[in-house]
C-alpha cells in the first residue's frame, strides 16, 4: 500500500507511545448536575495527553468518534505544540501556522498523527471514527487514516451542504461543502438505519381506500430481463394490454402476478385507465433508510443555523468560523451508535457533539455517555482565556437548562504524570487513579470492577486466573517505607488461593526462590513499572 511522506514522519510515528499517562483530576466546582452526569466528562487539556490519560478507563470501549480537527486553511492561526524530542520539532513549537508556512501540511500531519493512533486504541471492534475536513487536508487526510486504521476500514467521504447559498465575493469556484471521512475499526461495525422522515411518510397516500393503509405506487417493470417475466398484462377496465419492452420484465412471475391483481395490489391510475403499477404498503416498507453519502443542509443543517444555535445559547455571534450545527452530529450518532454507547469527540470546541448526545437520547429514551475534550487556547497575549470553561462547558450547561435535558456531567483538568520522575518528586496519584493505571498496564484491559479496589489490602483486581495487587499510598514518606514483605505474601496467598499473585510494591523482601515456588510476579515502583510498559 502506498503510504504519504512527509517531514518529521519517522520523529513523531510513535510519539504517542513517549506520551506519559496524566491522571485526570475531578474540578467539582465546575460539574454540572453531577448526579445526572451518567458518565458524561468534559475534559480541559492537550487532547494529546488527554487521549493517553483516557485509555486505562476507555481503551476498546468507545463506539462512536467524531473530530472537527483544525482544517489547516492557514488562517485559523493554529500552533503546533507537541513536546517531541527532536531539534526540528522544538523548533515548530510555539509558532503560529499561517498561509505562508512552507512546512504547514508538515506540521498538521505530525499533530494529527499520534492522535489517531491513540483514538484507534479507543475505538471498539465495532465503532466507527467520523472526521470533518475540507479540501486543504482531505486528501492526505484520506492517506494517513488508510496507513494507521487500514485501506480496507474506509466506509465513506460523506458530502455535507454546509452553506445553503454561494458567497457573492468569492473569487473563485465557491465551496458549498465539506467533507466526512468515515473509517471503522473492523469489520464488526454494523451502520444502523436512519429514521424515515415526516417528508418522506408524506409520500404514502390512500388514493383507492383499500383499507391496507397508506401506499404509494411503484414502477412494475424491472431494468432486468427474465424470460418468466415477460407476458400480458391486461387492464381490467379498459382491455388494453401491457407487455414489458425489449430487454425487461415484469418484477414477477405470472403467477406472482395473478396473486398480486387478485389481492388489489395492481394499481392502473387514479381514473383505472393508466399503465399498471405496483402499490408499496408504508407498513412494509423497512422502519429506516439506507444512508448515503450526500447530506444537504435541509436534512443536516449548516453552518449558519449552527450559528445561530449557538447564539440562542451562549448571546454571542460569530465564536467560531465553522460550526457545527447539532443535527449534522444527530446523523452521525444515529448511523453509528446505540442506546447505551460512548461517543468521544476530542476537537470539542463548543461543544455540539455532548449537545447532539443529550437532545438524542432526549428523542429516543437513549443512554449514551459522552466525553469532549477541549483546549483553554490561552497565550502570553490572552492569558486568562479558557475555551473550555468559558464556552464548551457553558454551552452545555445552558443547553442542559434550555432543552430540558435529564443530564449533568463532570468537569475534569489534566493531572500529574504518571512517571517515575514524577513520583520521585513526591507528587502522586490517589490509589484509585494509580490502580486503574496499573490494572491496564498489567492486562492491556479497563478496570471494570473498580468498586472492588480495596486500599486497605492494597487490592487491585483480577484478570483471569491472575491477581493484582498495588502496594502504595498517596503520601511520600509512608511509601518509601512499603514493601512486598513475607507477612504481605502469606496474607495474600491466602486471600488468592490458585492464582498468580502480580504484586506493584516500592520494594520486595523476599528472594526469588520463593516468589517463583508462590507464583508471585514482583513489579517495583516506580523505575520497573515504566520499564515494563516500554
Amino acid at each position: 500500500m502506498p503510504t504519504l511522506q512527509f517531514k518529521g514522519k519517522n520523529i513523531i510515528w510513535n510519539h504517542h507511545l513517549a506520551v506519559p499517562f496524566h491522571t485526570l483530576d475531578e474540578v467539582p466546582e465546575l460539574h454540572y448536575k453531577p448526579e445526572k452526569a451518567n458518565g458524561n466528562m468534559i475534559i480541559e487539556g492537550d487532547n494529546l495527553i488527554a487521549l493517553k490519560a483516557l485509555l486505562p478507563q476507555f481503551a476498546g470501549k468507545v463506539k462512536c468518534i467524531y473530530i472537527d480537527p483544525p482544517y489547516n486553511t492557514g488562517n485559523e492561526g493554529w500552533i503546533y505544540n507537541d513536546k517531541v524530542n527532536s531539534p526540528l520539532i522544538n523548533d515548530w513549537i510555539g509558532k503560529q501556522v499561517g498561509i505562508d508556512d512552507l512546512t504547514r501540511h508538515d506540521k498538521w500531519l505530525c499533530m494529527i498523527s499520534p492522535r489517531f493512533k491513540l483514538l484507534r486504541d479507543l475505538l471498539s471492534d465495532d465503532g466507527a471514527i467520523f472526521i470533518s475536513m475540507d479540501d486543504n487536508e482531505q486528501h492526505r487526510l484520506r492517506l494517513i487514516l488508510d496507513e494507521i486504521f487500514g485501506e480496507e476500514n474506509f466506509l465513506a467521504n460523506i458530502m455535507w451542504q454546509k452553506k445553503y447559498a454561494a458567497s457573492n465575493d468569492v473569487t473563485g469556484v465557491a465551496a458549498m461543502h465539506d467533507f466526512i471521512i468515515m473509517y471503522q475499526k473492523s469489520n464488526k461495525f454494523n451502520r444502523n438505519l436512519f429514521p424515515r422522515t415526516e417528508k418522506q411518510d408524506k409520500l404514502y397516500k390512500n388514493d383507492d381506500d383499500d383499507g391496507k393503509g397508506l401506499w404509494r405506487s411503484d414502477n412494475l417493470l424491472v431494468k432486468t430481463y427474465s424470460a418468466n417475466s415477460v407476458f400480458q398484462i391486461v387492464n381490467p377496465n379498459t382491455e388494453k394490454v401491457y407487455i414489458p419492452p425489449k430487454g425487461s420484465s415484469w418484477r414477477g412471475s405470472k403467477d406472482t402476478i395473478k396473486q398480486w391483481l387478485a389481492e388489489n395490489r395492481i394499481f392502473f391510475g387514479k381514473d383505472g385507465k393508466g399503465a399498471p403499477q405496483l402499490k408499496r404498503y408504508l407498513f412494509e416498507v423497512q422502519q429506516g433508510v439506507v444512508p448515503n453519502t450526500w447530506w444537504n443542509f435541509e436534512y443536516a443543517g449548516h453552518n449558519d443555523a449552527a450559528n445561530k444555535e449557538l447564539t440562542s445559547i451562549l448571546g454571542e455571534k460569530k465564536l467560531f468560523d465553522t460550526p457545527k450545527p447539532t443535527s449534522l452530529i444527530k446523523l452521525i450518532l444515529q448511523l453509528s451508535t446505540d442506546q447505551n454507547s460512548v461517543i468521544l469527540d476530542s476537537f470539542a470546541g463548543s461543544g455540539t457533539t455532548m449537545h447532539a448526545v443529550m437532545e438524542l437520547n432526549k428523542e429516543d429514551g437513549g443512554n449514551r455517555k459522552c466525553i469532549i475534550v477541549q483546549m483553554p487556547e490561552n497565550s502570553e497575549a490572552e492569558p486568562e482565556k479558557n475555551i473550555c470553561k468559558d464556552i464548551t462547558r457553558e454551552r452545555v450547561k445552558r443547553a442542559i437548562d434550555k432543552y430540558g435535558y435529564d443530564a449533568g456531567f463532570k468537569y475534569f483538568k489534566l493531572g500529574i504524570p504518571l512517571d517515575a520522575e514524577t513520583m520521585l518528586e513526591g507528587e502522586l496519584p490517589t490509589y484509585k487513579q494509580f490502580a486503574k493505571y496499573v490494572y491496564y498496564l498489567c492486562t492491556g484491559e479497563n478496570l471494570e470492577a473498580e468498586d472492588k479496589i480495596n486500599e486497605a489490602e492494597f487490592y487491585v483486581g483480577e484478570y483471569g486466573k491472575q491477581a493484582i495487587y498495588l502496594v502504595y499510598k498517596q503520601d511520600y514518606e509512608t511509601l518509601t517505607r512499603l514493601a512486598l514483605n513475607l507477612t504481605l505474601a502469606e496474607k495474600i496467598k491466602e486471600q488468592q488461593p490458585g492464582k498468580k499473585r502480580i504484586v506493584y510494591a516500592p520494594s520486595c523482601f523476599l528472594d526469588e526462590e520463593y516468589l517463583t515456588d508462590n507464583q508471585f510476579e514482583y513489579v517495583g515502583i516506580p523505575y520497573n513499572l515504566f520499564q515494563r510498559n516500554q
